[in-house]
């Protein structure tokens, strides 16, 4: 019996041995899975959303040589009187209104200020529509229905083989994919997990399967999607998404800070929702993508694609939010409504016929409750209206 026992502590110190040395060897990666895990924990969501670099690895989008291009100050505006009530129920972390290119209401709450770059999630979506665009004018990309797999062939076989750009950019491709964050099994939370340990997400892309219906079929919001527009990107360019966005698009816009894409294993970026940007700096985009894809006298993206890119052509039921290139088409949405939108509530929304833009930064643990989204939507609308 003692020596039975003597074997098992041997066994049990050796384990412990090993199991030291290899929280020593994959000590980052455990780090990263560990903040992943408590990412949109009550008590953190606030200040994850500001520092994501502690959580992934990340690759930086440098903000180029232009001077900072100013974002003057216009008329303050007196918010409405439930503007309050919005801000604190939404856990809304920034707010600015935009009209004519100035500033007319500028906000910063739960201890967040003008300098944090705070993660876009979905709206970074939008940010590689304009890229796409560009490239589409330049004839690197020949048509939106060509099959994705003339770019990005490693998607041959998987469920993506079949779909048209135009298909993945609509978001109806038809491939299967959980997109529920608060199920912990889903897909796009496995996919987190994946980012988090290194892993890639071509392979991961590559190795989905399964398909709901025929391309072209059906809308559904499927964030993947969005990876396979950069895999095709960088099939077309053999750049990185990271260089083709700073030169293309960052550059000319005159930003104040750099910013930075959340990466996997391998260095690629997070395209479906890893930029991590200032306030203000969401509002130069907002502002360029307002006045037809000019900035600063700069045509930065062409003008036909913006006005492509956010009519609602995706085949969306009647009656329901549009969708067009990767931007949201409200319901009911005048000529030039539409907006970039994240879970847990970032908005850049856009009125081009009052001149207007707003961003929206938020941490709002309840973003998927029924109707929250048409509440922010009727908020940016009493602002637009009352500019």
């Amino acid at each position: 019996m003692k020596k039975h026992l003597k074997r098992l502590l041997r066994a049990l110190v050796v384990f412990a041995i090993i199991l030291a040395g290899f929280g020593i060897w994959k000590r980052e990666e455990i780090q990263r899975l560990w903040a992943v895990n408590s990412l949109f924990s009550a008590d953190k969501i606030v200040s994850n959303f500001s520092n994501m670099n502690a959580a992934f690895l990340t690759t930086p989008v440098a903000r180029g040589t232009e001077p900072v291009s100013a974002l003057p100050a216009g008329r303050k505006i007196t918010l409405p009187v439930e503007t309050e009530a919005w801000i604190q129920d939404r856990a809304v972390t920034s707010l600015l209104v935009m009209k004519g290119g100035e500033i007319r209401h500028e906000s910063y709450h739960l201890d967040t200020s003008a300098e944090d770059r705070r993660i876009s999630w979905s709206v970074a979506k939008s940010y590689l529509s304009a890229l796409f665009g560009v490239l589409l004018e330049e004839g690197t990309i020949a048509s939106i229905d060509d099959p994705a797999t003339k770019y990005a062939p490693e998607l041959k076989g998987s469920a993506y083989d079949g779909a048209s750009i135009r298909n993945v950019l609509n978001m109806a491709s038809g491939v299967t994919f959980d997109e529920d964050y608060l199920d912990y099994d889903s897909d796009i939370n496995r996919m987190g997990r994946e980012i988090a340990l290194g892993g890639t997400l071509d392979q991961f892309t590559a190795d989905l399967s399964e398909t709901f219906v025929s391309p072209g079929e059906q809308w559904q919001y499927v964030s993947i999607d969005t990876h396979v527009i950069g895999m095709v990107i960088r099939g077309a360019t053999g750049q990185s998404i990271a260089s083709l966005l700073q030169d293309r698009i960052i550059a000319p816009l005159g930003l104040e800070q750099d910013l930075y894409y959340v990466t996997d294993g391998e260095g690629v970026a997070f395209v479906l929702g890893g930029l991590n940007i200032t306030t203000r700096d969401y509002a130069r985009f907002g502002l360029m993508i307002e006045q037809d894809g000019q900035y600063n006298g700069q045509q930065v993206v062409p003008a036909d694609w913006i006005a492509a890119s956010t009519t609602p052509s995706a085949p969306t039921k009647p009656g329901k939010i549009g969708y067009g290139y990767q931007w949201w088409i409200p319901v009911g949405a005048e000529p030039g409504e539409f907006m970039a939108r994240g879970v847990y509530g970032q908005y850049i929304y856009i009125d081009q016929a009052r001149d207007v833009v707003i961003v929206s930064t938020a941490a709002d643990r309840r973003f998927r409750e029924k109707g929250v989204n048409e509440i922010n939507i009727e908020m940016f609308r009493k602002l637009a209206q009352m500019l």
